[in-house]
C-alpha cells in the first residue's frame, strides 16, 4: 500500500488524492505544515508527499516552488489538475431560521486559510460584509475550530471534505469569484509510479540557472527549443538567493524526457555554460468532473 503525506485532513490537496487514485487504498498522511509533508518523503516516513504548485487565480505558489528547488532533492513523478471549490461551512443549523431559510445575520466570524478568504471575497461582501475575517493556517483547520466553537455564529470556508470529515452542514456551495479557480498539484518521491487512470500527454520540467555576465543567453535558451518545434507550457524566473540579481528559470516542456530532440536541447544549453537540473519527466492528467464530485 503506498504511503502518501499530504496537508490536513479535509482540505484541497485531500480532496485532490483522492481524485487522482480514485478507489485504490492508500496510506494517508496528513501535516499540518507544507515543510513537514516534503520532510515526510525526503525521511523515508513516506513514498510520495502531494505539492500545489499553481493556482488559476492565484499563479504560482513560490514558497512550494523554492522548496522543490533549494531545500528537497525529490522528482515529480506525475502532474495533475483538481478544482478549488470552496463552500461556506457551518455547525448544523445555525445559520437556518425557523422557516427553513438561510439566515446569514447571526455570522459573526468568517474563519479560512487567507488565500481561499480572497477567492471568496465578492460572496463575504454581498452576504456577510459585517463579519470579522480570520486567517489561519488551513482551510481544514478552519472547520475544525467552527465545530469546536459551536452557537458563537462562526463560519468557516472550506471544502465539502472537510465538511463531511467534521459533521458540519454546507450552508452555501462553491462560493468562490470565479468557476475556472484550478488547482495545479504534482507528486514528488523517488520512485516511478503507475496510477489507475489514462494520461493526456507528458511533461518535462527543467530549471536552468544562466552564466553570470551573459548578454542574450535567456534568448539563446528559448530559442534551443524554439527552432525544434518544443512546447514549452510555462517559464518562470526565480532568484537563487545566492547573489542579487541572480535568477533560474524554471520551464515546462511538453515531452518526456527521453525525446531525442528535448535531450539535443539541454546539451545545446548546457553548451551555453548554463547549468541544466530535470526536476522530474512524469505524466500529466486532466480534471474529470465526474470521478471527482464529493458527497
Amino acid at each position: 500500500m503506498k504511503s502518501i503525506a499530504v496537508l490536513p485532513q479535509g482540505s484541497v490537496s485531500h480532496e485532490a488524492l483522492l481524485h487522482l487514485f480514485g478507489n485504490e487504498r492508500l496510506n494517508v498522511v496528513h501535516h499540518k505544515l507544507i515543510s513537514d509533508v516534503f520532510l515526510s518523503t525526503v525521511e523515508g516516513k513516506s513514498d510520495f508527499s502531494v505539492i500545489p504548485i499553481e493556482n488559476t487565480i492565484e499563479g504560482s505558489v513560490s514558497l512550494h516552488i523554492d522548496w522543490l528547488v533549494n531545500e528537497v532533492d525529490l522528482p515529480m513523478q506525475a502532474e495533475w489538475i483538481y478544482p478549488s471549490v470552496q463552500n461556506l461551512i457551518s455547525t448544523p443549523g445555525e445559520f437556518t431560521d425557523a422557516n427553513g431559510k438561510k439566515n446569514f445575520s447571526g455570522i459573526v466570524k468568517i474563519l479560512s486559510h487567507p488565500v481561499a478568504t480572497a477567492q471568496c471575497g465578492q460572496y463575504i461582501r454581498e452576504h456577510a460584509p459585517w463579519a470579522e475575517l480570520e486567517s489561519v493556517g488551513s482551510t481544514s483547520e478552519a472547520v475544525e475550530i467552527v465545530k469546536n466553537n459551536p452557537g458563537r455564529g462562526w463560519a468557516a470556508i472550506g471544502t465539502a471534505l472537510g465538511a463531511a470529515t467534521h459533521g458540519l452542514e454546507i450552508v452555501e456551495r462553491q462560493i468562490t469569484d470565479h468557476d475556472n479557480n484550478y488547482t495545479r498539484f504534482v507528486l514528488v518521491g523517488h520512485d516511478k509510479i503507475q496510477l489507475p487512470r489514462k494520461s493526456s500527454g507528458n511533461k518535462t520540467s527543467v530549471l536552468v540557472t544562466l552564466p553570470e555576465d551573459f548578454p542574450g543567453a535567456l534568448h539563446q535558451v528559448l530559442s534551443t527549443f524554439a527552432w525544434r518545434r518544443l512546447n514549452l507550457s510555462r517559464i518562470e524566473s526565480r532568484p537563487t538567493k545566492k547573489k542579487l540579481g541572480t535568477y533560474y528559470f524554471y520551464i515546462d516542456v511538453l515531452e518526456p524526457i527521453e525525446s531525442i530532440l528535448l535531450q539535443a536541447a539541454i546539451e545545446e544549453i548546457e553548451a551555453l555554460r548554463c547549468q541544466v537540473r530535470i526536476l522530474g519527466s512524469y505524466p500529466t492528467y486532466t480534471y474529470e468532473e465526474e470521478k471527482a464530485e464529493v458527497q
